[in-house]
């Protein structure tokens, strides 16, 4: 009997020693499980509080939508409602940034928590924005004839037919499947051509063919009219100081001074003809020169902070210079006008410079009619803005007489009608498209113009471009998206 206890203790020690054995060993192996329940727990609570905030990005996106200009309602917390058991199973806090004044930029900060553990939160943080009319760097109704010479630096577009034989960096379009070209694009007899061609011994190397692509949809230039009605109505307001009306003379004489400041004049009378040549010609009809002269000129307010909703808008022809330092659109327009002799234009008779290229200084120029670079700028032109020639073209004027220049050689003293080069800083918008110079295949320049030309686009305009400037677009489009 004695003997039997001892070996019942004995057992009983060994069962107690074997299960602390195995609860030393089994303690990290169930410590382990625990940790790893408790991270898949939090990880698919992180996962659905990512998907909850996910959800606030739609449901703003879809308020922006229906609302596009409200960037307050929808903001806040919002319960999160399962779709499959319509039980409330978290919530979203969403925080909205408006763009800034001159973009089109808006920020979604949505954060979102589930009702098991609102301690895990995901924020997603998303940009979306508008593209505006000048994220081409050059836009056209009509048809084109771009040189070999010529490198193309930003989107390029056409409503009409393309020849294109200079290179490019960026998409190269036209609404055109087939057109035909005539002899202004070198075409004699007449011939059938795709959207965009060259000829063999001219075509493009393969990295700009990649960008052609026709035929898209064309873009509405008098779409551009609501638009010049909205500027209208914004330059009226507050006592209207930027509401410019038509002047029964020439036109006004907008400078923009570097202190943000403008100074505005009325145009009483243009400059006289220039010794040299006979006539200048606009649309083919003989007219004095569109310049004008300084001295006769009345004051209308001198050194005035720039509009505070950035417009100035004018029912009569506009003279522009100077040095831009805010955000500004010029317009010139008579609504309700169908006679284009009687559309006033924008004329630009010296630089037009930025304060900085930064982006925090933009200016954008629409002229019902033309964009016309006059006749006594300086030499060396330099213009940055975003420029709309919504019925005629961007261009200098056909001057007869006074002889001709060869491209890169110094031109006669007095040939004033000839000049060095142009240099643009912005887009280019144009109804009839541009002309920089009257010049033969040879590159002689027979009625005036610029020897050389670059155009630069400002890239910035994308999605920061000048008060009140036309959208290419109606829907926002996401730029970008992170997570934390």
């Amino acid at each position: 009997m004695e003997k039997q206890k001892q070996q019942q203790g004995s057992m009983i020690l060994y069962l107690i020693i074997s299960i602390s054995i195995f609860s030393i060993l089994m303690l990290p192996i169930l410590d382990n499980i625990i940790f790893k329940i408790s991270a898949l727990r939090t990880s698919i609570d992180r996962e659905q509080a990512l998907q909850i905030a996910e959800a606030g990005v739609n449901y703003y996106q879809w308020h922006l939508a229906h609302f596009p200009e409200d960037y307050q309602g929808g903001s806040g917390v919002h319960d999160y409602i399962d779709a499959d058991t319509q039980e409330n199973v978290g919530q979203f806090d969403l925080v909205i940034t408006p763009p800034l004044v001159g973009s089109t930029i808006v920020t979604i900060q949505s954060t979102g928590w589930t009702n098991n553990n609102p301690n895990i939160t995901r924020t997603i943080t998303v940009q979306y924005g508008k593209p505006s009319l000048a994220k081409y760097a050059f836009l056209s109704h009509w048809h084109i004839w771009i040189y070999p010479s010529d490198a193309i630096s930003g989107q390029f577009m056409a409503n009409n037919g393309v020849r294109f034989e200079g290179t490019g960096n960026a998409s190269i379009q036209s609404a055109k499947e087939t057109y035909l070209c005539t002899h202004p694009d070198g075409c004699e007899p007449d011939q059938e051509k795709p959207g965009i061609w060259a000829p063999e011994a001219y075509m493009p190397p393969q990295s700009t063919l990649n960008f052609w692509e026709f035929p898209v949809p064309a873009v509405d230039f008098s779409s551009l009219t609501s638009t010049l009605s909205d500027m209208k109505e914004l330059a009226q307001e507050n006592g209207g100081t930027f509401y410019l009306p038509p002047t029964k003379k020439e036109g006004y004489h907008v400078v923009f001074n570097s202190d943000s400041t403008v100074t505005i004049r009325r145009v009483i009378k243009r400059q006289k003809e220039a010794t040299g040549y006979a006539y200048v010609y606009d649309d083919w009809t003989p007219h004095s020169s569109t310049d004008y002269d300084n001295n006769n000129t009345l004051p209308i307010f001198a050194n005035i902070s720039l509009p505070s909703n950035g417009i100035i808008f004018a029912e009569d022809n506009l003279w522009v210079e100077g040095t831009v330092n805010g955000r500004i659109t010029v317009a010139a327009a008579i609504l309700g006008e169908t006679d284009m002799t009687k559309m006033p234009s924008i004329y630009i008779p010296n630089n037009i410079l930025y304060q900085s290229k930064d982006g925090s200084n933009v200016l954008g120029l629409i002229a019902q009619r033309d964009i016309v670079y006059s006749l006594y700028s300086p030499t060396d032109l330099e213009i940055d803005a975003a420029q709309i020639a919504q019925n005629g073209a961007i261009k200098v004027l056909y001057y007869s007489g006074g002889g001709s220049c060869q491209a890169g050689q110094s031109c006669p003293g007095n040939y004033p009608y000839i000049k060095n080069s142009v240099t643009t800083y912005g887009s280019i918008m144009s109804y009839d498209g541009w002309v920089w110079s009257w010049s033969d295949a040879s590159g002689l320049i027979f009625s005036g113009g610029y020897m050389h030309t670059y155009n630069n686009y400002d890239y910035n305009l994308l999605y920061a471009p000048p008060p009140s400037f036309p959208f290419s677009t109606s829907d926002y489009q996401q730029l970008n998206w992170r997570s934390n």
